[in-house]
């Protein structure tokens, strides 16, 4: 298990604790570039939340089919706090090939989430509403 952690730069510019970003690789031995494009690029993804501290874990696991096929499954967990963990797997033939396709479901679920957190931060939620038209 290697336990590599990036720290954000913040809009001030100054590397605050608030912002550590922590990535877990777990599984099946990685080569070096590979393990490198996961960090980039789960740092990047995870960049955009606005919640911290986040914690990515990338497992990946050798999954032979019953009949014995090559087949690699990578499974993404994020966890951010107080709301529930996202977690994607994808199975493919290569461990680039399944990162690739789990970070691709990432992104869309967190692109969904954040769609959903902007579609209900516009509307007030009924008892606040209700509380404003007694209070007039």
């Amino acid at each position: 298990m290697a336990k590599l952690s990036r720290l954000r730069k913040a809009r001030s510019g100054s590397l605050t604790e608030t912002n550590v970003v922590k990535i877990e690789l777990r599984g099946v031995s990685l080569p070096p570039r590979l393990a490198t494009r996961i960090e980039r690029r789960l740092a990047q993804a995870l960049s955009r939340i606005q919640v911290r501290p986040v914690t990515a874990r990338v497992a990946f696991a050798d999954d032979d089919g019953p009949k014995g096929g090559p087949a690699v499954r990578c499974a993404v967990t994020v966890s951010v706090p107080r709301r529930p963990a996202i977690h994607v797997e994808a199975v493919a033939g290569a461990p680039r090939m399944a990162f690739d396709r789990s970070f691709a479901a990432l992104e869309r679920r967190l692109t969904e989430s954040r769609a959903r957190g902007l579609d209900q931060s516009c509307y007030p939620k009924k008892y606040f509403a209700a509380k404003r038209l007694l209070a007039e």
